[in-house]
């Protein structure tokens, strides 16, 4: 049995520690808006924060997590900065099919997080590694300097 902290609330999971984060949030919590993508930790898809961290939740074993709060996609919006990023992305329509927006969403309040004014070598590293096939990067740094106060 492991105790995680998600969203705010403990809960207990019988799970074995090297299962990643992934299929325990969506497949024991039910929280199925975290996206597998290629499970290699290379999409970006599966990005979660935990311990205000943003992480590659399809490689990382649940026993790794320890203590440290994990936040999804269900609850960054209750944060300052993943309701200013969910606000722009709704008001500049980033989304197209969906699939990765969750795990840029992750990244991106992440990101101003730490860096409340990004530019855009920032967002460029902050957001490497989070792939859209859809290609809507000009609208997710848009939404992100949006969300940031500076568009």
């Amino acid at each position: 049995m492991i105790s995680l902290a998600v969203n705010g609330q403990v809960h207990v999971v019988d799970a074995p520690s090297d299962m990643p984060l992934l299929w325990v949030l969506r497949d024991i919590l039910g929280l199925t808006g975290t996206k597998f993508g290629c499970g290699i930790a290379q999409c970006g898809a599966c990005t979660v924060h935990v311990g205000g961290k943003p992480v590659r939740s399809c490689l990382l074993p649940v026993g790794a997590i320890g203590a440290r709060p994990i936040t999804t996609i269900e609850a960054v919006g209750g944060t300052p900065n993943g309701a200013k990023v969910q606000k722009a992305w709704l008001d500049l329509e980033v989304i197209q099919c969906g699939y990765c927006q969750s795990g840029q969403i992750m990244s991106a309040a992440a990101l101003l997080d730490v860096t409340p004014h990004p530019d855009d070598a920032d967002i460029d590293a902050a957001m490497a590694g989070n792939i859209c096939r859809c290609g809507t990067y000009v609208r997710i740094r848009e939404a992100i300097k949006l969300a940031a106060g500076e568009a």
